[in-house]
């Protein structure tokens, strides 16, 4: 079902994205189009004597890839046509290391419906970003402000 207002949606409400592969190239041009360079994502050699044994994708491109996967399902199931704006992110967490050659969905739930007036609302959903594993390795909140249904 399309979904086009606040209400729309319900408390509990989950949603699973397609997975992706993280890959090597997209280490190098998030590095490239953002300037981190750290070599923990970018030299074999220094990552392979770090915690993790290898290099790992940055934390900002685990959550950007993962965040935008939910939108594979079209763009109208994570949110509505009455979308108004981003509201905010929170409780940002970097819990698991991606490395190369890993595989990762979103899954989001509903946690909240928060009415702000007449005509608009903010869906709130709690996000994790997994690998193949089920493993967490982003989890955060998102607030997206939308519209609410006409009154007749």
């Amino acid at each position: 079902m399309e979904k086009i207002y606040l209400e729309d949606y319900s408390v509990g409400e989950k949603i699973v994205s397609p997975a992706r592969t993280v890959t090597e190239t997209d280490i190098v041009m998030f590095a490239a189009l953002t300037g981190d360079w750290h070599p923990l994502h970018t030299n074999a050699e220094y990552a392979k004597e770090g915690p993790f044994g290898e290099r790992i994708a940055h934390g900002m491109l685990t959550l950007c890839i993962g965040s935008a996967l939910i939108f594979r399902l079209g763009m109208y199931v994570a949110l509505p046509k009455s979308f108004i704006a981003f509201y905010g992110m929170d409780s940002v967490r970097f819990v698991g290391a991606v490395k190369i050659g890993d595989t990762i969905h979103c899954e989001v739930e509903v946690v909240a419906l928060d009415i702000k007036d007449e005509k608009r609302g903010v869906i709130v959903s709690k996000n994790s970003i997994k690998n193949q594993r089920g493993e967490d390795a982003v989890v955060y909140t998102t607030r997206a402000l939308v519209g609410r249904r006409p009154q007749s």
